[in-house]
């Protein structure tokens, strides 16, 4: 049996707590349940997202779940008396009293704890083998380099140290980083986030790397910011205050912002200023003990300002949701789903 791929993996977990929402709100569709179906069916990597089901639901019963009253009635009890869901495959027995929707709505429950389990608790090999420094969700870290300069790493974020000789470079694997560099003339200090490049003598930025595109922003001092791509051309010089956005599909935006919310985020806070919806979510997944499903891409695509305490997360994004139109709803202790209403 072929071993599914780690981006495999990855894309199954994501796909199967989408699963979740669409058959928690319609478990009746027998269309929707023949898609199911035929994605369950479709690769090793999506019938390995059920694997654990069982044990999914072992540690359900040791923590309720916050819609208790609701899952009950698609729970059966094993031998031990223990709970177990059905998880569809053929060696299960299902109860006579449950429906094809009932077992399907608890299928895409199964799916998505089990990857709400392997987001939380399995560490990522492949991330720790590449950095030289890595946080967990809100975990902060400072990291004193041996020229003197500090990296302040953000929650769920990774960096790699390549200085060597009269070379001073970090790479932004994952996440966000606040730089402090110590002026050295003969030395520029690069930090790359995927193309995007970073350069500067001696001054104090904020670089973020997103699904969608690198932001940086500078408190103190002044840095070129560069596209491997060169095309369009990303601002060559940024003061304090300025701020640009590259994304990856070739878009170029800037703008300005008073110098200390750049970094703001060490302080306890997100301010966002005009910015997509779906971006505020990514920053506040690294903070949030669980996942976080945005399940319209429309509604990520809308504007968003504000300031928000990372403190609670999920404050926040009720309060956001709330304000767009949309709703956060908590589905269990580890999934929270925002949709427009």
């Amino acid at each position: 049996m072929t071993t599914p791929k780690a981006d495999d993996k990855d894309r199954a977990t994501a796909e199967a707590a989408r699963w979740l929402v669409a058959l928690e709100e319609d478990a009746g569709d027998d269309a929707l349940r023949a898609r199911f179906n035929a994605w369950l069916a479709a690769s090793p990597a999506n019938a390995a997202a059920w694997a654990a089901t069982s044990d999914i639901y072992d540690m359900m019963a040791k923590t309720p779940p916050v819609h208790a009253d609701h899952w009950a009635p698609h729970v059966v009890a094993r031998g031990d008396g223990r709970p177990v869901a059905a998880t569809g495959q053929p060696s299960d027995r299902p109860s006579p009293r449950r429906t094809p929707a009932r077992r399907s709505l608890v299928m895409g429950a199964a799916a998505a704890l089990a990857a709400c389990l392997a987001i939380l608790v399995m560490p990522s090999v492949l991330l720790r083998l590449e950095a030289d420094y890595v946080t967990s969700t809100a975990e902060l870290r400072s990291i004193h380099l041996a020229d003197g300069s500090t990296v302040h790493l953000a929650p769920d974020s990774a960096i790699a140290i390549e200085t060597d000789g009269d070379r001073r470079r970090v790479r932004l694997v994952k996440g966000e980083a606040f730089f402090q560099v110590v002026a050295d003339a003969d030395r520029p200090f690069a930090v790359a986030a995927r193309e995007v490049t970073t350069t500067v003598l001696g001054t104090a930025f904020n670089v973020r790397l997103g699904d969608r595109a690198a932001m940086v922003a500078v408190r103190e001092g002044r840095v070129r910011v560069d596209h491997a791509a060169g095309l369009p051309p990303a601002p060559q010089g940024l003061k304090a205050g300025d701020w640009v956005r590259v994304g990856w599909n070739g878009s170029v935006q800037h703008g300005t912002a008073p110098p200390d919310e750049a970094g703001s985020w060490m302080h306890g806070q997100i301010v966002a200023r005009d910015r997509l919806l779906a971006d505020v979510v990514d920053d506040l997944r690294r903070y949030h003990a669980g996942v976080i499903l945005l399940t319209d891409g429309d509604f990520g695509q809308r504007r968003v300002s504000g300031v928000y305490n990372l403190a609670d997360p999920a404050a926040a994004l009720h309060a956001i949701a709330a304000a767009h139109g949309g709703v956060a709803r908590q589905l269990s202790p580890w999934v929270l789903v925002i949709s427009a209403r």
